[in-house]
């Protein structure tokens, strides 16, 4: 298992992109390995035949374990296969141990035993469904119990799903759509429930370093917050005028967010700064990290010198961003070194949150839903667009006046927005 990023400690074969008695050459792409952050290629470092692959899709392995064996097709490689053998079977029996149910009290008549996992269910009542199966067939409406698994196991794996939705055109569920809860059924008498059957899905590597970065963040970064509410009116009836002159603009609320934000932080430079243990690391530009919501969990892309960009370019450079994440196919570069983080859950209807701090940024702007409310204007009562935001502070680098003041000029930028074209 190559070393495929700076903070991987080991990775997940997402797909192997040759099989076994397959020729390859060196460089070639020899499997899809997801890492903490993106799905990298791994590139054969010789040329050959593919002999036997050790650790199968779905499968993670630690840097440096042996996945795969390549080597000249009539070359003996019995004795490598012994040696490689006992430390990658000891590695998936301690993984794949199974979760101890917990201790109860049986009923008389114990419920029938759970069947194998040829599409139903596994010992114990577990499911084997790879993390992107059961997305996908959570999303086409697909009763995972219907299928046999192709996967190691009888693992479902994302070609039983995309078989199951080849054969029978099954219509994509709106992702907010409520589903109807089940009919009930009359209880038996004297019926007595067991344990909840359930699945173990393997953890991506990338919700593992999320994981990891939390601990890292929230017990050592000393945060405060900082919440201010902002009159959105004329930046919403900026952005439809902007849309109805310029339609492939595709201009967002948070494209106009993020550009504020840059024209913010070059008047408050003590906020685009960084703890850097001996020193704190002032940035010349507003490289303006936003966050993505993924299968896997959360990333974000960078939007690099948004102070020197448009508008417009910002919003392309958003969409494009965001289509590569959700696809796993963000270089680290593209990922890392933000100066400022915004986390916009608007869209889900949420009014107001506090967002965590990606170290070792000093701040994040956690945006609510833009909604309509009653507030005093000039000493009436009207219906304004109303949004609150509030910023997560690093203390060790900002102070409370200092986050006062930088969401002062955010505010009074969002407010007054024709100042972002006085310049241009």
């Amino acid at each position: 298992m190559p070393k495929l990023s700076p903070t991987m400690e080991e990775g997940q074969v997402s797909r192997w992109l040759k099989k076994e008695g397959d020729k390859v050459s060196m460089g070639e792409p020899l499997a899809e390995i997801d890492t903490d952050k993106a799905t990298m290629e791994m590139q054969a470092l010789s040329e050959g035949v593919l002999r036997k692959i050790l650790v199968n899709e779905g499968e993670s392995a630690p840097l440096g374990q042996p996945i795969a064996i390549v080597g000249e097709l009539d070359e003996d490689i019995s004795a490598l296969l012994s040696q490689v053998k006992a430390p990658v079977e000891s590695t998936k029996a301690e993984t794949a141990k199974p979760r101890e149910a917990p201790s109860v009290a049986q009923p008389q008549q114990a419920p029938a035993p759970a069947t194998s996992t040829d599409g139903k269910r596994a010992a114990g009542g577990r499911m084997l469904v790879s993390p992107i199966a059961a997305r996908m067939a959570a999303e086409a409406g697909i009763n995972l119990t219907s299928l046999q698994g192709s996967g190691p196991g009888g693992r479902i794996v994302k070609r039983d799903i995309e078989e199951a939705m080849s054969t029978k055109a099954v219509p994509a569920k709106a992702p907010s759509a409520l589903r109807p809860m089940p009919a009930p059924r009359p209880a038996m008498k004297g019926e007595v429930y067991g344990p909840s059957a359930y699945r173990d899905e393997p953890v991506s590597e990338m919700r593992r370093a999320i994981a990891r970065r939390l601990i890292t963040s929230l017990g050592p970064v000393p945060h405060f917050f900082l919440t201010t509410e902002i009159d959105m009116e004329r930046a919403a009836d900026m952005r439809r005028s902007l849309n109805e002159l310029y339609p492939d603009a595709k201009l967002s609320i948070n494209d106009v967010i993020i550009k504020v934000t840059s024209a913010a932080l070059i008047q408050h430079p003590q906020v685009n700064a960084s703890f850097q243990d001996k020193t704190v690391r002032y940035y010349e530009h507003a490289d303006i990290g936003v966050a993505v919501a993924t299968e896997n969990g959360l990333i974000t892309p960078v939007v690099r010198a948004a102070d020197m960009k448009s508008l417009f370019d910002i919003a392309a450079e958003v969409r494009e961003l965001a289509e590569r994440a959700r696809a796993r196919k963000l270089k680290l570069e593209e990922y890392t070194g933000a100066s400022f983080s915004i986390s916009n859950l608007g869209m889900f209807g949420i009014d107001e949150f506090t967002a965590v701090i990606n170290p070792p940024e000093g701040a994040i702007l956690a945006i609510g839903a833009m909604t309509p409310k009653p507030v005093v204007k000039d000493g009436e009562i009207a219906i304004r667009q109303m949004m609150r935001v509030t910023m997560s502070c690093d203390h060790r680098v900002i102070d409370g006046a200092t986050g006062a003041q930088f969401l002062q000029t955010f505010k009074q930028i969002l407010e007054n927005p024709v100042y972002l074209f006085l310049n241009q």
